[in-house]
C-alpha cells in the first residue's frame, strides 16, 4: 500500500469515508461525526499538505491528516510550547477493518512527526466514545485529560476533547510512502 498526499479531487472521497464512518459509529451506539464536516474546511487542508490518503491500487484503504497545528483552546501553553504535530480524521474504509491499518498510519504518523523535529504526536478523540479511547491507548498513547469547553470546529458544542499523546519516533509501517518530506518544525531542534 501507498500513502500519498490528499488531492483537492479526494475531497469527495473523503467527506464519503466520513459518512461511512458515521454509519458504521450510529450502528455501534455513537454519535461520533453524526455532524457534517465542511467541504470547504477539508479542501483547505488538502491544500494545506495535511491530508494523506493510503491506497491500495485504484482504491482508498484510509485516510489521516497530520498536522503542525493545534486545535484552538485544547493543549495548554507549555504543551504548544513542545514541538509537536496532531492526528485527526484517522479513517479506514470499513472494507479493510482488523488488518491493523490504523494503528500502521498512527505509526506512520508518529514517523513523519519525528522526521520533523517533533517530541509528540498528539491528538483529540470524540469525547463520549470510550472504545475509541481506548483504541488509541493500546496504540501507546498516553491520556492527558478531557476538554469539554469550547466549539467544535464544524459547529456546536465542543465534542472531541479527549487529549492522549506519544512519543514521536521512528516505525516500520510497512507502507510505501509517496509523501514529500516534512517541513522541520519552526522550533524543533
Amino acid at each position: 500500500m501507498i500513502i500519498t498526499p490528499a488531492e483537492p479531487h479526494d475531497v469527495s472521497k473523503l467527506l464519503a469515508f466520513r459518512e461511512e464512518a458515521a454509519a458504521w459509529l450510529r450502528g455501534l451506539g455513537s454519535d461520533q461525526w453524526s455532524r457534517p464536516y465542511p467541504a470547504d474546511k477539508l479542501l483547505a487542508t488538502i491544500e494545506a499538505g495535511t491530508v494523506f490518503m493510503l491506497r491500495d491500487g485504484h482504491t482508498t484503504a484510509g485516510t489521516i491528516t497530520l498536522t503542525p497545528d493545534a486545535e484552538d483552546g485544547l493543549w495548554a501553553d507549555e504543551e504548544l510550547a513542545e514541538p509537536a504535530m496532531f492526528v485527526n480524521k484517522l479513517t479506514v474504509a470499513r472494507e479493510y477493518a482488523g488488518q491493523n491499518l490504523g494503528g500502521r498510519l498512527l505509526d506512520w504518523a508518529g514517523e513523519r512527526a519525528y522526521r520533523a523535529g517533533a517530541q509528540w504526536v498528539r491528538l483529540d478523540a470524540w469525547t463520549t466514545n470510550e472504545a475509541l479511547q481506548r483504541y488509541y491507548l493500546a496504540q501507546g498513547f498516553t491520556y492527558v485529560r478531557t476538554v469539554r469547553e469550547g466549539s467544535a470546529v464544524n459547529g456546536g458544542p465542543r465534542v472531541s476533547g479527549w487529549l492522549a499523546q506519544r512519543a514521536a519516533r521512528p516505525a516500520d509501517h510497512g507502507f510505501t510512502d509517496r509523501t514529500p518530506a516534512p517541513e522541520r518544525l519552526p522550533f524543533a531542534a
